[in-house]
């Protein structure tokens, strides 16, 4: 017979203060314990002092579900993402269908806000014009400008919590940045680029959309940090740009390869890939590169499949949209958030533990 050890843990169940409780502690009604736990006025300093006093002398926990069910009252959430954003957004607008179904349980209502992102100006207008009594929260995902910093501001002062999506906005008066540590998924792009060439020399090119979002930049700053730090042989390329031109991309990767005979690598810090793969099926001579990319959208499945890309850095969209949603109820209410449960992942994705999302 197994021997085995049993531990037997004891709850003692308390019941949990309430209302009434505090009111008699403070020596009050308990409308008027209602009016400072909701904030409203009519309530005089010292009345609210003793209401405070007796709410941490009792530790009451205010139970928002309930009153919120109540109240009746629903969340409103708008998710603003870039109009032009290509898969990787079209992958974050699904995973945002799926989620606002089942949100509709927690009495939240879910407005997916396609925005300018190459039009600062415009953008800000949209977010500075967002009217607070039909806005509960807003998850935003657009480069950092001077003129978003304001609009931002603008609508904090409204009461409007905002997040920061997948690339933060760390300048401005966001609640919280929903997403990976994009510096940390550079340095990982650096280790797996630099693991891969083994002891070659040569150089890499590095490819962006754009260098102005900031999950480029930090991308960019993590890689060069990596490469410099453990991988002398090898010499980052500047950045090249698309700004959502594919005969511009296409034309600046054929002049560097003309350029240089060397390049080992290609690091792609955006999520938009098709030029590249295109390239890469018309140029048989390219089979050697290393290619490291970000996001698994179907288009870098595909080239995770056929051998064309090796590694791509990618993040649960399901958990960033969920976190957005947790985050921005909890800055509505008041209350903490879980950071643990909202800490993203970076997850490494190669041809050999990709998995087929149809199973």
């Amino acid at each position: 017979m197994s021997r085995g050890f049993y531990f037997i843990i004891a709850i003692t169940m308390t019941a949990r203060p309430k209302i009434v409780d505090i009111a008699r502690e403070a020596g009050v009604s308990p409308a008027t314990v209602d009016r400072v736990l909701n904030g409203r006025a009519g309530v005089s300093n010292s009345t609210v002092s003793r209401v405070s006093d007796a709410v941490k002398k009792l530790d009451y926990v205010r139970d928002v579900s309930a009153a919120n069910l109540a109240k009746k009252r629903r969340y409103r959430m708008v998710f603003a993402l870039p109009e032009d954003g290509g898969q990787f957004q079209e992958v974050l607008c699904s995973e945002i269908a799926s989620v606002s179904r089942h949100a509709q349980i927690e009495r939240t209502e879910i407005s997916l806000l396609p925005v300018p992102t190459d039009d600062p100006h415009a953008l800000a207008r949209i977010i500075g014009d967002m009217d607070p009594a039909s806005v509960d929260g807003l998850a935003l995902m657009a480069p950092e400008t001077p003129q978003l910093r304001d609009a931002i501001r603008l609508l904090k002062n409204k009461g409007v919590p905002v997040v920061a999506m997948v690339s933060n906005l760390p300048n401005t008066d966001c609640d919280h940045f929903v997403g990976i540590n994009n510096v940390a998924a550079g340095r990982t792009a650096g280790t797996l680029m630099g693991r891969f060439a083994g002891r070659r020399k040569g150089r890499i090119l590095v490819l962006a959309r754009s260098m102005q979002s900031h999950d480029s930049i930090e991308r960019r700053l993590g890689f060069d940090a990596v490469m410099q730090e453990q991988f002398p042989d090898l010499y980052v390329l500047p950045s090249m740009e698309s700004h959502g031109n594919a005969e511009k991309m296409e034309k600046s990767i054929h002049h560097a390869f003309a350029q240089h005979d060397d390049i080992l690598g290609i690091y792609s810090v955006s999520s938009g890939n098709r030029i590249l793969s295109n390239l890469l099926q018309q140029r048989q001579t390219l089979e050697h590169l290393i290619v490291v990319a970000h996001e698994l959208t179907p288009h870098n499945r595909e080239a995770l499949k056929s051998g064309l890309f090796d590694a791509v850095i990618t993040q649960n969209t399901g958990h960033v949209v969920r976190s957005a949603i947790r985050v921005l109820r909890a800055k509505s209410d008041q209350l903490e958030i879980d950071k643990a449960q909202e800490s993203i992942r970076i997850e490494i994705v190669l041809k050999e533990n990709l998995y087929d999302p149809a199973v």
